[in-house]
């Protein structure tokens, strides 16, 4: 029951009336209860690279960022991402004009969003959706528009397919932006260049701005992350937004960015500035020397966790679910109707009495619940040892029936 005041006003606003403590807490909470394994939140069990971390304790005691950093970031950091885009991606980004860090990349969608929309706006995303992205278009006063990615059953692409046809159809005089994320949580799907190059298109016919939600960049298994800011005409439309968290295993960090053209930029360090102001001074010098990692290190990442994808999607498949094989992030989805079942939030909430592992019911990145009422999400971000035991927990109790 909503909190009320003393003469009966409910106490949240109306906004954010409908969301109420995300189902990460409550999972990760379950597991802490019952101990059981937690493959439902993405964060690593384990940290990233020993000189990453270094070079934060180096700031530290160098007495760098220990007070409030430039708004914008701090030059090393905002330069190391500016050359990050070039190295990676080909685009060239000016970091004192067109570079923003954030405490992370929700903080900069939030931004981005309060920064863009006006109420009333449509905002069309990629549905199932990371669960802030809609909170953050509530709060810009926005109205989100979902487009459905729903799982391929025939060719020979894994994972989700987007349907262009329903994209174009969903948009309408009162679009402003589209939201979008690739490689996608939490289906694991990679938008091909077919369809972003598609999506580009649409996006300068009818004039949208686009939100790209990139934290997953580097954990690309099969195809191929092409940042859609590098198609024509989408540089001087797109807010590109990434994370360290993701990709060098420091998610308590919270360190993101955005690089736009300064229009852009400025217009999302207006509503970033009002927020957090400045965050995680020591961890941006760290994060500046970790972007110029070597090759190797990035290969190193995919490679580790495609090895774990294939691990946790063969033990799955082995406990009759139906299993989308991602092809990037580090989330796996499946499908319970084969055990029988069709409701992914009970499934989920009676798991770890019956497994000892926790998952996450992919419902609640839906708007159109129904589309979504059957699936679940593990992750694999963890040591091979910890998802050995996951699996095998998972075979025991729903392929011998514990209850």
């Amino acid at each position: 029951m909503a909190a009320m005041t003393a003469t009966g006003r409910p106490l949240l606003n109306r906004r954010l009336a409908e969301f109420g403590t995300t189902v990460f807490a409550e999972m990760s909470a379950l597991a802490v209860a019952t101990g059981a394994i937690n493959l439902g939140q993405g964060f690593p069990d384990t940290d990233g690279p020993e000189e990453v971390r270094e070079a934060a304790v180096r700031a530290l005691r160098d007495g760098r960022g220990n007070q409030y950093p430039p708004g914008p970031g701090v030059p090393e950091l905002r330069a190391a991402v500016a050359e990050h885009q070039r190295r990676f991606h080909g685009l060239s980004y000016d970091p004192d004009t067109e570079v923003l860090v954030t405490a992370g990349a929700t903080e900069a969608i939030a931004a981005a969003l309060l920064a863009l929309v006006e109420p009333g706006d449509e905002v069309i995303a990629l549905e199932p959706y990371y669960d802030s992205y809609a909170a953050c278009v509530a709060m810009a006063g926005g109205t989100r528009v979902p487009v459905t990615l729903r799982p391929d059953h025939g060719g020979d692409r894994p994972a989700y397919r987007l349907d262009l046809d329903e994209l174009r159809d969903a948009v309408t005089p009162r679009t402003r932006l589209l939201l979008l994320n690739t490689p996608h949580n939490p289906t694991g799907t990679v938008l091909t260049r077919a369809e972003l190059t598609a999506v580009a298109e649409l996006a300068v016919e009818r004039d949208l701005l686009v939100v790209t939600d990139e934290v997953y960049e580097h954990l690309v298994y099969e195809g191929e992350h092409l940042p859609i800011a590098s198609l024509p005409g989408m540089r001087e439309r797109t807010v590109t937004i990434s994370s360290a968290g993701k990709t060098f295993s420091f998610t308590g960090w919270k360190v993101g960015w955005v690089t736009a053209v300064p229009e852009l930029v400025t217009a999302v360090r207006s509503a970033k500035q009002y927020l957090t102001y400045v965050s995680a001074g020591p961890f941006q010098y760290a994060v500046a020397e970790a972007l110029a990692l070597p090759d190797a290190y990035y290969r190193g990442l995919r490679e580790d966790l495609r090895a774990k994808r294939d691990l946790l999607v063969a033990g799955l498949a082995a406990t009759g679910l139906t299993v989308h094989r991602p092809a990037g992030t580090y989330f796996v989805t499946t499908d319970i109707r084969p055990l029988g079942e069709s409701d992914g939030m009970a499934f989920c909430r009676s798991l770890p009495e019956r497994c000892g592992v926790v998952a996450v019911p992919n419902v609640v990145f839906y708007d159109r619940a129904a589309e979504g009422a059957h699936f679940v999400r593990f992750a694999f971000c963890k040591r091979e040892a910890v998802l050995e035991e996951a699996v095998r927990r998972l075979e025991e109790g729903l392929r011998g029936g514990a209850v």
